[in-house]
């Protein structure tokens, strides 16, 4: 029993403590590398820091002795350099670019409630940015500060870029976006608008405050007041309310009063919508008189004596 334990025992201590084993190539995300990075089975040491990491987006090889000397300073003295003569140390990267500074120049200016919910910027630089390697981070690039006139749309930024000393300097002007409803075909006069026919496409705000911006639910149902191409901004005055009869429609002509309801034929000499006015002629009397649409092929005229002598 008591050769057992000892056993036991000499078999954990050779296991606490092996000695590390140098890898032949890392990768680290930080702008240190520690005993960890560099080594397996680092143990307890494996915070401990060694040296400097590259700059983001870079490698480098680390001689031998020099990591001999580093290992030293901080109590290893012996370690497996597997056969190495080197380890080559790469720093991971996130790319910042253009795309990625217009994205934080847009969440800046709608933080500010200068960008409101429809709208988005579209940003144009003086000086086209040259992609930058930053810190592989949540967050690689941050505003520290952003000058925008909204007058003339020019903006001039700085920003942090994790990883670089230097702070990145721009300038350029920034164009206003909305969303407004364009047409996804080429459609005829009097065609009825579906949702499918509408799509929702950014336009710089200066136009449409010019012009004005159509809701989608007052377009869905209308028809196209003439005929329009595919691509076209809708504005409201471009449809109007369907026409519930149309032009030679047939139709019937009702009169009522009290209990009383007379109809005869009649064919549509204007067209009109549900409520308003149409021009109708009685088939029988062939007279042109004046109604109300109320459905689709019925017409109501008036009790006035003028409108029933021309029945």
């Amino acid at each position: 029993m008591i050769i057992r334990s000892a056993l036991a025992l000499l078999l954990l201590s050779s296991t606490a403590f092996a000695a590390p084993v140098l890898k032949r190539e890392i990768t680290v995300s930080g702008p240190i590398v520690t005993v960890g990075d560099m080594f397996d089975d680092a143990g307890l040491t494996a915070e401990n820091p060694l040296f400097r990491a590259p700059k983001p987006g870079t490698s480098g090889l680390v001689q031998l002795a020099d990591i001999r000397s580093a290992t030293a300073r901080i109590g290893i003295e012996t370690f497996d350099a597997a056969g190495l003569d080197a380890v080559r140390v790469s720093r991971a990267a996130t790319i910042v670019d253009q795309s990625t500074l217009a994205a934080l120049i847009n969440q800046d200016l709608a933080n500010r409630g200068i960008i409101t919910s429809g709208m988005s910027a579209d940003t144009i630089f003086t000086t086209p940015v040259t992609p930058l390697s930053a810190e592989a981070i949540p967050q690689p690039a941050s505003v520290v500060s952003l000058r925008y006139l909204p007058g003339t749309g020019a903006f001039s930024a700085r920003f942090a870029i994790a990883g670089i000393e230097q702070p990145l300097d721009v300038s350029g002007n920034i164009e206003m976006m909305i969303e407004a409803p364009h047409l996804t075909g080429t459609f005829p006069a009097g065609a009825i608008l579906s949702a499918d026919d509408i799509a929702m496409r950014p336009i710089p705000l200066r136009f449409a405050e010019s012009t004005g911006i159509a809701r989608l639910e007052d377009l869905v149902g209308k028809a196209l007041k003439r005929a329009s191409r595919d691509g076209m901004v809708l504005k409201a005055s471009d449809v109007s309310s369907p026409l519930t009869i149309s032009k030679n429609d047939l139709v019937t002509i009702y009169f009522r009063q009290g209990p009383m309801t007379l109809t005869v034929k009649g064919q549509a000499v204007t067209g009109a919508t549900i409520g308003a006015p149409v021009q109708v002629i009685n088939l029988m009397s062939k007279r042109v008189i004046s109604a109300t649409a109320i459905a689709a092929g019925a017409v109501e005229v008036s009790n006035d004596p003028l409108t029933l002598a021309g029945l």
